[in-house]
């Protein structure tokens, strides 16, 4: 295969799902700007500022899997079977832990830094709404990233070049809903 080959190759399965990811990002941005977000933001200080750490680090974590799963598929250390073993079970465990971790982190973060600018806010809150959102993000795009990557590579597709925008996009819609989800559960329980 030349490079020509190989460069059209990447446009044919990558540009799909950019074009999803496009039209997903312009849903995210409609959640983030609705009225029942915008209320939801005002009753939790906080919730803007640690809005952009948190979908990042959805990226970050469940990226880093997708990229250690395209790897093992590659390497031919992991089958792209639902079969659970040792070593995919070891990466899923390892990115439910950071996902959760950095979520709490991003509320304790967010917490000092409104208490070191002066600014009111609930650490009891900012953990909950982060728990909350956290747990359901990891669960979906856990859910999604694997079935994604394994059902791609049986049909021939690179998860080099799908896995990035199906992160993105996952991490962007449902990290501003499960936000949201989380902080009517917390205003709920409180």
């Amino acid at each position: 295969m030349d490079g020509h080959e190989s460069a059209r190759d990447v446009y044919r399965q990558a540009l799909p799902v950019v074009l999803v990811s496009l039209v997903a990002g312009l849903f995210a941005g409609t959640i983030l700007g609705s009225e029942t977000m915008r209320s939801g933001i005002e009753s939790v200080p906080g919730i803007l500022l640690l809005l952009p750490a948190f979908l990042a680090t959805r990226g970050g974590v469940y990226g880093s899997l997708g990229a250690r799963l395209s790897t093992g598929l590659h390497q031919g250390v992991i089958e792209p079977t639902f079969a659970l073993d040792r070593r995919l079970t070891n990466a899923i465990v390892a990115s439910f832990i950071n996902g959760m971790t950095i979520s709490v982190f991003i509320a304790v973060i967010t917490y000092l830094t409104l208490f070191l600018l002066g600014g009111r806010g609930s650490l009891f809150a900012l953990v909950g709404i982060m728990i909350v959102a956290g747990f359901l993000s990891a669960v979906l795009m856990l859910s999604v990233l694997i079935t994604v990557i394994f059902v791609g590579y049986r049909r021939g597709l690179n998860p080099d070049n799908v896995i990035g925008p199906v992160v993105t996009t996952l991490g962007d819609v449902f990290g501003v809903f499960f936000l949201l989800v989380g902080i009517y559960v917390v205003g709920v329980i409180t």
